[in-house]
């Protein structure tokens, strides 16, 4: 064994120079991180799956591990060691690869051309699976007006800029004025954070404001739910930013699975039936709007744009992530969001039709089958107008 296979960490430039036939590269991210993009020729085995099949892994190549900082790859690189696994950890993890990919990228190919190509693709290829609904759903709900003043907010994910590209694609197709303003906030990214979104933005020619806030400092002690607070405070910030620069809507990027997975999990976690709106009015924030005009396009087919344009994103981009995988930008947990997801693909193996079904599911209320219900935070019992006929017959 050489000096370098005793360290336990590898670079990204020796990672490079190896033959690909001597090494497997395995992500041990969580499922939900490992959905947010990989390494290409990457396999996925989670960190808490990787004893338990340590039998999938060839005993005569190097395996190079990766996370998504290179923390507990280098934990699980040396639990692999005293198996009598020849294994390492990608120094940086999927984050410093992602870096240097962009590097590369930026000093080889034209940026222009480049994000022609990401335009072109859905312009053509991705035209009825995005755009068209992307349209549709801002048609259908009402989400664009004449001369509205619209803060696209970028996350850095891949929902998030696909919106921005989308909302692009429609300012080429304008039946009336409207401006546009492609919002970022810093909350407190690291730096390597910062910098994809960044570099992502430019090559995609995005022309993105950045604001900077202190979210992360302020809820890094909280204890119970940072995520949901996180999320509510980052809202706030956008909702004035965006109002301090004359915008009258926010934009934000859930689509149609976060909406059916929401649902779902209202009922099985919070035993309430409610969903995901495509528009609301602010509380706080007299005159502005929030919009969702991603909330009819499948994250199946966001993932094939991405994947079809050789695109890299950032799971969130939050500070705890870089050591946990507990939060979403919307503040729900990524482990229930993972549980439902899972849910609805294995009912959707007995029935195509459920993902519509429980879209629908709260389009078809019918309040006379309903025991009680809240209207505006007062809560309504079937029995109030029960005696006046009002109630369901058999």
């Amino acid at each position: 064994m050489s000096l370098e296979d005793l360290r336990l960490e590898v670079s990204y430039e020796e990672y490079k120079k190896l033959p690909t036939e001597e090494y497997v590269l395995v992500d041990v991210r969580d499922e939900a991180s490992a959905a947010y993009g990989r390494i290409p020729g990457s396999i996925h085995i989670p960190q808490k799956e990787l004893e338990k099949r340590m039998s999938e892994l060839p005993q005569g190549k190097k395996l190079i591990l990766y996370c998504t900082r290179g923390l507990f790859s280098a934990e699980c690189a040396q639990t692999l060691r005293e198996k009598g696994f020849s294994a390492q950890s990608l120094e940086g993890g999927y984050t410093g690869w992602l870096l240097q990919s962009m590097e590369e990228e930026g000093q080889r190919e034209n940026m222009n051309e480049r994000a022609e190509e990401i335009e072109k693709s859905i312009r053509k290829k991705f035209h009825k699976a995005l755009f068209t609904k992307f349209a549709r759903a801002i048609n259908e709900y009402d989400l664009v007006r004449e001369n509205d003043k619209i803060a696209v907010c970028i996350s850095g994910g891949k929902d998030s800029m696909l919106m921005a590209k989308l909302f692009q694609e429609l300012k080429r197709h304008n039946k009336f004025p409207f401006e546009l303003v492609f919002l970022v906030m810093d909350p407190g990214y690291s730096k390597a954070n910062r910098t994809v979104i960044e570099n992502n933005a430019k090559m995609m020619n995005i022309p993105i404001t950045v604001f900077e806030s202190d979210i992360f400092n302020a809820v890094y002690e909280i204890e119970k739910s940072p995520c949901y607070l996180c999320a509510r405070m980052r809202r706030g910030y956008l909702y004035s930013r965006a109002k301090e620069l004359g915008c009258n809507k926010i934009a934000l990027g859930h689509h149609y699975d976060d909406v059916i997975e929401t649902i779902l999990m209202g009922m099985l976690y919070a035993g309430q039936t409610q969903t995901m709106m495509p528009k609301l009015h602010s509380t706080n924030f007299e005159g502005m709007e929030l919009i969702r005009p991603m909330y009819l396009i499948r994250e199946e087919d966001i993932k094939h744009w991405r994947d079809y344009n050789d695109l890299h994103f950032i799971q969130c981009a939050c500070r705890f992530t870089d050591n946990c995988t507990s939060c979403r930008s919307d503040g729900t947990s990524a482990s229930k969001r993972m549980e439902v997801k899972k849910l609805i693909a294995q009912l959707k193996e007995t029935n195509p039709f459920v993902e519509g079904n429980i879209f629908k599911s709260v389009e078809n209320v019918n309040l006379s089958t309903i025991i009680a219900y809240k209207k505006n935070g007062v809560k309504h019992h079937f029995l109030e107008n029960y005696d006046l006929g009002e109630g369901q017959k058999s």
